[in-house]
């Protein structure tokens, strides 16, 4: 491989990194206004990923335009690193999230949520007091519940409504509790709940109180972020063989420039 052909190389496998790291920040800004600031846990690691492999392609353009193999390494090592901890990470993300799925309700569109069919990091960050009262804070804030109302009108719209996780297990009681629904947002206490779940007992009607101490609340949000997680972790999948490629290339050329200098 002759020096020019090893810089356009090189040069334009910085030029595909920096898109690639344009792409990863995108996803970020996208993820930040996609949801709510409670929700977008994985907005800041997402943006930082991108900001450093775009520092990256910028040390391995450098290193290509001036033909200086010392950034060339730094460029190769800092890629190499990227690369070890997207693939940790994605490893952790599908361990930790390989467990939980909702349960079918006959009659209810939606599934419900058991906190105990999840993981035991799940269970840690959700059970955590102060976590939790952070989380909770966000849910009032949200409205997702009272906003309910607005979106399905009658009861008969509600009942055949596909609820998200987090309005499943926060907005409502079980459905083993039996509580008639008066409208999305309202449940007839009066009745005797059916099930000895403690969940029935802390569901409230009010706004700032409803499901949010339940179980059945966490196990919702647990859901939302196992969904978020899959989501990051089979983006990295994609962007750890398109690295790995480009890393690839980047040795080659690497190592054909260096040769070409030690002639030189």
């Amino acid at each position: 491989m002759g020096i020019g052909t090893s810089n356009f190389i090189i040069r334009w496998i910085n030029f595909l990194t920096m898109l690639l790291a344009i792409a990863v920040i995108i996803f970020g800004v996208w993820m930040s206004t996609h949801h709510d600031s409670c929700r977008r846990s994985l907005t800041l690691p997402v943006l930082g990923l991108g900001a450093v492999i775009f520092l990256v392609s910028i040390i391995g353009f450098l290193g290509a335009l001036k033909r200086n193999s010392i950034l060339l390494w730094i460029y190769l090592i800092m890629l190499c690193i990227i690369l070890v901890a997207i693939l940790v990470f994605t490893v952790l993300a599908f361990i930790i999230t390989n467990n939980g799925s909702g349960h079918s309700v006959p009659g209810l569109r939606y599934k419900e949520y058991q906190l105990q069919d999840y993981s035991s990091w799940f269970l840690k960050q959700l059970n955590n007091t102060k976590n939790w009262n952070r989380l909770k804070n966000c849910l009032v804030k949200t409205e997702d519940c009272n906003n309910l109302p607005k979106k399905y009108k009658t009861i008969k719209q509600y009942k055949s409504a596909k609820l998200t996780a987090i309005e499943a297990g926060c907005c409502r009681p079980p459905s083993q509790c039996g509580y008639p629904a008066v409208n999305a947002s309202y449940y007839d206490l009066s009745f005797h709940p059916i099930s000895s779940d403690k969940d029935c007992k802390l569901y409230k009607n009010s706004r700032a109180t409803k499901c949010y101490n339940c179980d059945s609340c966490k196990a919702g949000v647990a859901q939302y972020m196992k969904t978020e997680w899959r989501v990051v972790a089979i983006f990295n999948v994609i962007l750890f063989v398109v690295l790995s490629m480009i890393y690839f290339v980047g040795c080659c050329a690497r190592r054909s420039a260096a040769r070409s200098q030690s002639k030189a």
